[in-house]
């Protein structure tokens, strides 16, 4: 009985890392100056948290649902935009839950974050060589022209200021997510 409560009570908390980031999904939406088509958001903060918290596999399934729910219930880009989000959020939610659950310090933090956001440019960059042609029906060559100046960028910077935003807020909430009802304001490691 006392797993199926615990069991219960980390369901309810992923249900509710997911209600935050389509919430934050909703409130911060900034597009990119060089490609409107590409937005900001913060919503992979919470997923990323989800990460750190609670493992790679939950990290992924936060990830899954939310992509799930902005590609095909909240007037997303359907399949490509689920297709292109949860690649790029899963990378390094998997990254980063598999990195920190083998060491749980700053250092590991700070080296699994990077590590995440430098796997997702890259992979991202190879996702837009398949997937947009097909998608908006522009040439290879098209996209290849603007993976310097705009894929890239936007990348980097979505992935980049969203793990700079996670490791700031992590240990600040993890407290609430691990059941101890305290924040934790600094960490010695």
């Amino acid at each position: 009985m006392n797993q199926n409560n615990m069991s219960t009570a980390k369901l309810a908390k992923l249900a509710m890392m997911t209600a935050v980031s389509l919430v934050l999904l909703f409130l911060v939406r900034i597009p990119w100056p060089p490609a409107p088509f590409l937005v900001y958001d913060p919503a992979d903060v919470p997923i990323y948290i989800t990460a750190f918290a609670f493992g790679p596999a939950e990290g992924l399934i936060v990830t899954l649902v939310v992509c799930l729910l902005q590609a095909f219930g909240l007037g997303g880009d359907g399949f490509y935009g689920f297709i292109m989000h949860f690649v790029a959020t899963g990378i390094v939610a998997v990254v980063i839950g598999m990195m920190y659950r083998k060491e749980k310090t700053k250092k590991t933090a700070v080296r699994a974050l990077v590590v995440g956001v430098i796997l997702a440019v890259a992979v991202m960059c190879v996702m837009n060589l398949i997937v947009t042609p097909v998608y908006m029906g522009a040439p290879r060559s098209a996209v290849v022209a603007m993976l310097p100046t705009v894929i890239i960028p936007f990348n980097l910077v979505k992935a980049g200021a969203n793990a700079l935003l996670t490791f700031i807020l992590y240990k600040r909430i993890s407290g609430l997510l691990h059941g101890t009802g305290r924040t934790v304001k600094n960490e010695s490691n």
